[in-house]
């Protein structure tokens, strides 16, 4: 037996998909799909959120900047504005490599919940949802090494499917 995939709640062997608890053997089912659902507003109003934490500090020196310039006060005071205002910019600096790394992790996740479903017993079956798009990768590319790679003579003809609700046979010339 081949493991292709394995976590804590979804295991992708070359005789079974496994996913919480349920077993689904390879020889039942005949083709695998994906389906992508709508975006999360929460995910996407978060990057809005890290973005506008990174931007703050920048725009708030260029204000200052602008202030100090606009008061036409004397040179040590415009000067110490000026520093005040840059030194609020620079504190964006140790937390931006923090925010940066939110964000990539967010990019990493996703903002949308993805299926992966499979025709099992002759009937569409959903065998996973996540909204983690990076372990969802991972997980439908062990299901297509699995399904690739398992002897044919016994088994029925096994397909992976691009997205969509229920894709039709290709027929050949």
């Amino acid at each position: 037996m081949i493991t292709y995939y394995d976590d804590r709640s979804v295991q992708v062997t070359s005789i079974a998909i496994r996913v919480d608890g349920r077993s689904y053997p390879l020889a039942e089912i005949g083709l695998v799909w994906h389906r992508r659902g709508s975006r999360s507003w929460r995910v996407l109003v978060g990057r809005g959120a890290l973005g506008a934490a990174l931007a703050g500090p920048l725009v708030a020196a260029m204000l200052g900047i602008a202030v100090a310039v606009w008061l036409h006060r004397s040179p040590t005071v415009t000067i110490a504005i000026v520093g005040a205002s840059v030194l609020v910019g620079l504190a964006v600096g140790p937390l931006a490599d923090v925010l940066f790394e939110f964000l990539d992790r967010s990019y990493a996740r996703g903002s949308r919940q993805l299926e992966l479903w499979a025709r099992w017993r002759g009937q569409p079956t959903l065998l996973l949802r996540t909204g983690d798009a990076l372990r969802f990768g991972q997980i439908y590319r062990a299901v297509q090494r699995a399904m690739e790679s398992g002897p044919p003579a016994p088994r029925p003809q096994h397909r992976i499917a691009s997205s969509g609700s229920n894709p039709a046979p290709r027929r050949r010339p």
